[in-house]
């Protein structure tokens, strides 16, 4: 078996928001990659709109650096849990991990999801302590914790004997010892040369590629991304694809081959066992498949990508402002644009149901959903979407549902009304610790369904004070009804536009979502009622004109600021028989039957 020396690969792995992006920033710049007057932004490595606004990386992204004639690929993943589907076969890429963990915050459940994912494919981990800079870090103990969760994930010997480096990525230095001066990122880059595995294998041998990644460019079509696990491969070579999930075996042939340098893919003329290459001329090829030598057809195993537990339909916009505010409204537009997205999102599926016009769209939590409908609603389409359910799997007979393991840390103060509010769905805790600086670590396990709708609730009772994180632990025998939203809604009687007389009368009732000269429609939902009902309120009446009127008693009605959702939101403030409206330019909030006669005899005849 040979190595080759000159080539590392590596993943950065870490829980949301910890600092990978921007570290990765750091070790870029300082490696020279980018000339004296490039222009560089803040997290280049976060590419889409919606990962820059929220600061998440959502797809893993490859770059590679030069140091000491070395070159480091490095693959960044996403933190979040509902990407867990790309966490794993970006993993099937490298030969070790860092493993990245805040100086304050320390692991995270998603620090362990990730974490154990690293070790049982056998990776090398070195353990990154990062953010040292922050006014409250505690890197000493947190490295305590990490060694216990090392421990907790029953790992080798070997693999507790790992390197730490402590850096800040913010301000780009690392260092080994914790009460050392530190420069620059050099020790972080020594560590990994040292310890970092140089990928193996036989390079005379035939070629054999697995595919973790599919990318599509407009002008060459479908693009794969893999490491050579072993042979030689060079542009317009002849392959066969074969393995997968659909287990294909067809003749193609290479099209244009890149590495990368940097952020950038380099074309190239051929590429050795470790490098890790994209090529594009092969239509078919699916994530998962095996690219090899049509003399030598051995196929590669694949990681099974987790199920999706979340299922919601989307549909065809059929209320009266359809059409209005986007460019793409039709069923077929819906229908091509959610089977592209299967093509690369691994963990969604999409089904066809009974009706032409909505789809059965599944997924692995409400941000991997809301993110797919958020990038949709911004080119510029428009739909229907229900409220998210969870999926429920039959085991040895018994009805289960998904469970998350929830854990979440909140002053004391706030303890008691958390703790209420998740004993009413179905909640049980596992364990409570004191945490930092005043705060308590609660630690609980839920259903998945118990879940839908609470963020929101929960950031009211701990007034934003609270920080919340689940994962998916796995099925659990059905718990039982949970009761989710207490209070009705304000729907409106006729459509129109919202004046202020009306709004106010309405105000009285509840909370409100909209302002003065809002466009309203019959069955459009304007507001939250105070009492468990839904009440129809005409937020479009004007007041009576009559001779007599007392001077200013108009401007005399103020409105309380109206309650905006996001998307997020809004999805988990509906309830079952009601859906979100998204257009590119609004969201909004509707009872799936409008007409208020036909809503009556449709909830008669459901009791």
């Amino acid at each position: 078996m040979g190595k080759r020396e000159d080539i590392r690969n590596i993943a950065i792995i870490a829980h949301v928001d910890h600092g990978k992006t921007t570290l990765v920033d750091g070790m870029l710049k300082q490696s020279g990659t980018f000339r004296e007057n490039e222009q560089t932004t803040e997290r280049m490595m976060d590419s889409n709109d919606l990962e820059r606004e929220r600061g998440i990386t959502i797809l893993s992204k490859n770059t590679s650096i030069h140091y000491n004639g070395i070159k480091i690929n490095i693959v960044d993943t996403p933190g979040h849990a509902d990407f867990g589907g790309e966490v794993e076969r970006v993993l099937k890429m490298v030969d070790g991990v860092l493993l990245l963990v805040d100086a304050f915050e320390g692991p995270m459940p998603q620090t362990k999801f990730v974490l154990s994912k690293a070790l049982k494919l056998n990776l090398k981990p070195i353990v990154v302590i990062n953010k040292i800079d922050k006014p409250n870090a505690r890197p000493l103990e947190v490295l305590d914790k990490v060694l216990d969760l090392f421990i907790e994930l029953e790992a080798t010997d070997e693999q507790l004997e790992f390197p730490v480096v402590y850096v800040s990525g913010k301000t780009g230095v690392a260092k080994t010892d914790i009460h050392a001066e530190a420069t620059d990122l050099k020790p972080l880059f020594d560590v990994i040369l040292e310890n970092i595995p140089a990928p193996s294998g036989e390079e005379n041998a035939p070629l054999q590629i697995l595919v973790s990644n599919v990318d599509y460019d407009d002008y060459i079509g479908r693009i794969a991304v893999g490491r050579i696990e072993r042979g030689i491969i060079k542009n317009g070579q002849n392959v066969t694809l074969c393995g997968g999930s659909n287990n294909v075996n067809k003749n193609a042939r290479i099209g244009k081959l890149f590495t990368y340098s940097g952020l950038k893919r380099v074309e190239t003329a051929e590429a050795k066992i470790g490098d890790i290459v994209a090529f594009s001329g092969i239509a078919e090829v699916n994530i998962g498949d095996t690219i090899c030598d049509p003399e030598c057809i051995e196929p590669l195993p694949f990681v099974n990508i987790d199920e999706p537990t979340l299922s919601m339909t989307i549909g065809v916009n059929n209320g009266p402002f359809a059409g209005q505010e986007g460019e793409f409204v039709t069923s077929r537009h819906i229908r091509d644009r959610l089977f592209k997205e299967v093509q690369t999102n691994l963990s969604l599926r999409v089904e066809e149901t009974d009706s032409a016009d909505t789809f059965k769209v599944s997924g692995r939590g409400e941000l991997h959903l809301s993110v797919l409908i958020e990038n949709m609603r911004r080119q510029g389409f428009e739909m229907v979407v229900s409220r998210p359910s969870v999926i429920y799997k039959e085991i040895n007979g018994v009805m289960c549902e998904p469970v998350e393991h929830l854990v979440i840390d909140v002053p004391e103060e706030y303890m008691g009304v958390v703790m209420e509010k998740l004993g009413l769905r179905k909640a049980e805790m596992i364990n409570m610790a004191p945490g930092n600086q005043g705060y308590t670590r609660l630690e609980f396990k839920i259903p998945s369904r118990g879940l839908i709708g609470y963020r929101s609730e929960f950031l009211t009772d701990t007034k934003g004070t609270g920080i919340m994180n689940h994962l998916f632990d796995g099925y659990q025998p059905s718990k039982g009804e949970i009761h989710s939203r207490l209070r009705g809604v304000l729907v409106a009687f006729e459509a129109g536009e919202a004046v202020t007389y009306g709004l106010y009368n309405a105000e009285e009732r509840g909370e409100l979502f909209i302002t003065p000269g809002t466009m309203v429609y019959e069955g459009m939902i304007v507001g939250v009622n105070a009492k468990n009902e839904d009440v129809v309120v005409n937020v479009c009446k004007k007041k009576h004109v009559t001779n007599m009127r007392a001077s200013g008693s108009d401007e005399a009605l103020r409105l309380s600021p109206p309650r905006q959702l996001s998307l997020e939101q809004a999805l988990e403030f509906i309830a079952d028989d009601e859906l979100v409206e998204v257009t590119p330019k609004n969201i909004r909030l509707r009872k799936r039957i409008l007409n208020k006669e036909q809503r009556a005899k449709f909830e008669s005849k459901m009791k």
